[in-house]
């Protein structure tokens, strides 16, 4: 048994249950959770302190006061049909009213906007009585929208909580706006009070800072959310940084430019320029008074950790600009590998996985967890073997749970398994401290519109977004031992591929932002892309790789991949017939499983010389070509597991030209993954499935073969069996 490392939702009530898994657990430090206290006997037991704070909804009755000061953002209704020349429009219908509110002291004229959809016109002939707005001279059969700033009156997480606990008539907690100098003076007002009146807190755990990502209610529960995405700055627009910004910039931001007609602003639409100059300018504000806040913590001999979720717009810690707030620490909840890696690869002294399941009764869609019915053991097995895999490959040195804890008492199955888990995790953390894992030389690039802003994220969990290729691709990524970066489509147009890329990886769908969209208008990116290649680079694509219309090809680096996707402009073209090829270095020896589930069908070679490793229905599904002195790999989807994590480890080396290094220090069976740790001469070897299962990794000694029972992780000295 080992200690350290973990920390532990403690409960008020529950105190020999607190003390005993602390014990059982290894646990370090103990945490209080949303909806959950200390007592004096945990606060006293000589064990560290973690105090929770969510700052902005921490002053409830100061809002209730300045109803006015509290967080807005921008809405716009469902189009509505006009029958004759007036036409009456609720702003909130369809939308959650214990959610949203309208502010009757605004001036709609200032910052609503009503637009004729059918022509895409704005109407200034619109009035607004405090409940419904009404179009005069309306064209009878034209379609109107309301854009509106809308008043959030109940903070969305406490709603979650509030709604999937069924906390009854406890209080509703609201968010402060902290643009508003008085309410970000009553801020600090209460954090100094707040870190004053815990002495035995060790660490102020900031639940994010004051901007939660975008998430709109309906009224109808059969569709509760109407809107979200884990990237957007909905959340940050109100009257005072309106004003600001027009000051700093020159010019005005509009209902329209975040509505944007009701596709809103998403992470993964390719952001247009005004988006940028909002999140440049919000971010400024979170960092300086974010660094305020942590300044406090310190002032009281406080460390200052971040949630990095939930409230955590402006604080994306790949933005080049984290270091500032000065965080002693970045705790992240993880469901999968690449959430560890984008954690562990943050400028910051401590890192922390918030593990789930989390201690509720109900999981994200409502299914049973700790109530009857639920498998938590189940749970918490499946989200620690994807998990596991990236920590083969980084260091985290902090793993911990957050909810209530007295749960856990009807299922000693969980407790047995998180006591597993955190031997396992510290054992992993021991190699990391003995020194870095071999790593690979081939240096892959993800290309897409946001460049390091979204390392190893795409705005959300894996489960929200399941058909995104590119999740999957960093999910299998995250556990191979090729540095990874992320370059934007403007930097690459403007300077060129940078030296010390071996490999570019370009994943997505036509118009998204990971693939690309209207970027690959520009000559000049098609141009590095393609001379990158023949200086001998390697290009990955997947997906719909390039993909933009306008140009004779509908993949730009149609050329490059040596395939193309009939999208209906080409139908008349007689295609290169697509004969599959079975001796290939990246698919030689791997089982060949079912379909990408995210396949792109529709894709063909563009040349004789395409070599086409897999067909599905006819179309190319994996596909491998020769341009100039370099190579690229075409992939028609990609859906993380064993066999195709191999399969994309064949690809990045083929594409490198470096397929001879590929069998040192890999698992031949696909179900296994390694890592070698040569300062302690210790290879860790994985199974990454509930199936016992062997395997043979290759050393420069020789081949070593492994029998791992299920989900097992064995530490191996080389030359020994």
């Amino acid at each position: 048994m080992t200690r350290g490392g973990f920390t532990l939702p403690g409960e008020a009530g529950y105190e020999r249950l607190t003390l005993d898994l602390c014990k059982k657990w290894g646990a370090d430090c103990i945490r209080d959770s949303d909806g959950t206290q200390l007592s004096e006997d945990i606060l006293t037991s000589g064990i560290p302190i973690y105090s929770t704070l969510c700052l902005v909804r921490s002053v409830n009755a100061w809002a209730k006061r300045n109803m006015d000061k509290l967080q807005r953002n921008f809405l716009i209704t469902q189009p509505v049909l006009a029958e004759a020349s007036t036409l009456r429009i609720d702003p909130l219908a369809g939308f959650f009213r214990e959610q949203f509110a309208l502010t009757p002291s605004d001036d709609p004229k200032t910052y609503w906007q009503v637009y004729d959809r059918t022509t895409g016109m704005l109407t200034e002939d619109w009035g607004w009585d405090g409940t419904y707005v009404t179009v005069y001279n309306a064209a009878p059969g034209h379609l109107y929208t309301v854009s509106f700033l809308a008043t959030r009156i109940w903070e969305e997480i406490s709603m979650y909580n509030h709604i999937t606990n069924g906390w009854g008539d406890r209080e509703h907690l609201m968010a402060v706006e902290p643009r508003y100098p008085e309410a970000q003076a009553e801020l600090l007002r209460f954090l100094e009070a707040w870190c004053q009146s815990r002495p035995r807190t060790s660490v102020v755990r900031f639940t994010s800072l004051f901007y939660n990502f975008a998430w709109f209610w309906g009224a109808d529960e059969a569709r509760r959310t109407l809107f979200a995405d884990w990237g957007s700055y909905d959340f940050t627009v109100n009257p005072v940084s309106l004003a600001e910004f027009e000051k700093e910039y020159g010019y005005r931001m509009t209902a329209e430019d975040f509505v944007n007609g009701g596709l809103y602003r998403p992470t993964h639409n390719p952001p247009t320029k005004k988006q940028r100059d909002w999140m440049a300018f919000t971010g400024r504000f979170v960092r300086e008074f974010g660094r305020k806040c942590v300044d406090v913590a310190h002032r009281y001999g406080k460390k200052a950790y971040v949630f990095y979720d939930d409230s955590w717009i402006g604080l994306e810690p790949w933005n080049g600009r984290f270091a500032e707030f000065g965080f002693d620490g970045l705790i992240k909840c993880v469901f999968n590998a690449f959430e560890a890696r984008l954690c562990a690869g943050v400028p910051v002294p401590v890192h922390e996985l918030r593990l789930h399941p989390y201690l509720f009764p109900t999981g994200l869609t409502g299914e049973p967890t700790f109530a009857r019915g639920g498998h938590p053991e189940e749970d918490a097995r499946r989200y620690w073997l994807r998990v596991r895999r990236a920590l083969l490959r980084v260091k985290i040195d902090r793993i911990g749970l957050g909810g209530y804890l007295h749960l856990t008492e009807a299922f000693p199955a969980f407790q047995e398994e998180i006591a597993h888990i955190a031997e396992e995790f510290r054992a992993l953390r021991a190699l990391h401290e003995g020194g870095a894992p071999w790593e690979s030389g081939v240096r892959v690039a993800v290309l897409q519109s946001w460049g390091s802003l979204r390392t190893w994220n795409c705005a959300g969990h894996m489960h929200e977004h399941p058909d995104l290729p590119l999740n999957h691709l960093y999910e299998a990524l995250a556990g191979l031992p090729f540095p990874l970066t992320c370059l934007s489509l403007d930097e690459v147009a403007q300077n060129g591929v940078p030296e010390g890329v071996d490999v570019l990886l370009n994943a997505g769908r036509e118009g998204d932002a990971w693939s690309g969209g209207d970027g690959w208008k520009d000559g000049r990116l098609t141009a590095a892309v393609q001379a990158f290649t023949a200086r001998g680079g390697g290009l990955i694509g997947v997906g719909e790789p390039s993909a933009v219309r306008g140009g004779g090809r509908f993949f730009a680096l149609a050329d490059v991949l040596g395939v193309d996707r009939e999208v209906g402009r080409t139908n008349c073209v007689v295609k290169w017939p697509a004969r599959e090829q079975t001796n290939h270095f990246i698919t030689g020896g791997l089982p060949v499983g079912a379909p990408f589930h995210n396949h792109v069908g529709g894709v063909y070679p563009v040349s004789a010389a395409t070599q086409v490793l897999r067909l599905v229905g006819g179309d190319v599904a994996v596909a491998a070509n020769a341009f100039g002195r370099g190579r690229a790999v075409y992939l028609s989807g990609f859906t993380v597991n064993g066999e195709n994590t191999a399969l994309l480890r064949r690809a990045v080396r083929w594409a490198a030209g470096r397929e001879a290094e590929d069998a040192l220090w890999s698992a031949e069976n696909p179900a296994c993954e390694c890592a070698y740790f040569p300062k302690q001469n210790r290879l860790v070897v994985l199974n990454n499935t509930s199936k016992a299962q062997t395997t043979a990794v290759r050393t420069p000694q020789g081949e070593l073969y492994c029998r791992l029972e299920p989900r097992a992780m064995a530490q191996l000295t080389l030359g020994k069996r």
